[in-house]
């Protein structure tokens, strides 16, 4: 058994028919302290009930003043904000640039035609040629990430058509981060009582995509709770996780 594997069963936990994993205390940058746990659910299905989900996995576990980091890609998937390779047909720029993602985006999913045609369906062949061009300019120098701040977030938040995934469902189905964030936390909050952050995080970014109106930690102390990705992998389908601030 690798270490990893180790580690991940030294943190595995279980209470009240749940399967959860204890990421450990952070200590946030104004001294507050988290604790975090990251909680296993079945692979999410295009079209679940996230209310649902939350009551399932979630309320068994929780205790008054937790709150809930609520995973970017389930919630898409949850909404039917989600693409097939169907949908998507590669034009002239997607089969042009594609080959060359590697050299021009640091090969960040974008060398797959379809997924670069969805880019270019969200915000236009201009912009994504003119990023192109200007990353691959600039990346000899190393300036990195021009690619992503010219075209935008949403963008950015296009995951799937990885032909690598562990899982084969991501291998033809593109996901787009919902862009009324807020709106898609209050109702979740509502429908089970707990505070609700959507985050779309990676063990490079943890992007805050929208909270519920009170939400009772503020931006910086969600990023200092969820700054060392305690979702982690995709194929440990732990999407939620539950942070439950301690005094001080």
């Amino acid at each position: 058994m690798g270490s990893a594997s180790k580690n991940l069963e030294e943190q595995r936990r279980e209470k009240n028919g749940i399967t959860y994993f204890d990421r450990g205390t952070l200590t946030g940058r104004n001294g507050r302290r988290y604790d975090r746990y990251a909680i296993q659910t079945h692979f999410i299905e295009v079209g679940e009930d996230q209310s649902e989900i939350v009551r399932k996995y979630v309320l068994p576990i929780a205790q008054d003043g937790d709150v809930l980091a609520f995973g970017a890609k389930v919630m898409a998937m949850c909404t039917r904000n989600v693409f097939t390779k169907e949908q998507i047909q590669p034009g002239f720029w997607a089969k042009l640039l594609s080959p060359h993602a590697s050299e021009t985006v640091a090969g960040i999913g974008m060398h797959d035609p379809y997924k670069l045609q969805l880019a270019i369906n969200m915000v236009g062949a201009p912009r994504v040629v003119l990023a192109s061009v200007v990353s691959a300019v600039t990346k000899p120098f190393g300036v990195k990430g021009l690619f992503y701040k010219i075209v935008g977030k949403g963008v950015a938040g296009i995951d799937g058509f990885y032909y690598r995934s562990s899982f084969d469902r991501y291998k033809d189905l593109a996901l787009v981060n919902n862009e009324n964030a807020e709106e898609l936390c209050n109702a979740l909050e509502k429908e089970t009582g707990i505070p609700v952050v959507l985050m779309d995080a990676n063990d490079i970014d943890q992007n805050q995509l929208g909270k519920c109106t009170d939400f009772p930690l503020l931006d910086d102390e969600i990023q200092d709770a969820m700054k060392d990705n305690p979702s982690g992998q995709g194929d440990e389908l732990t999407p939620l996780i539950l942070i439950r601030p301690l005094s001080n």
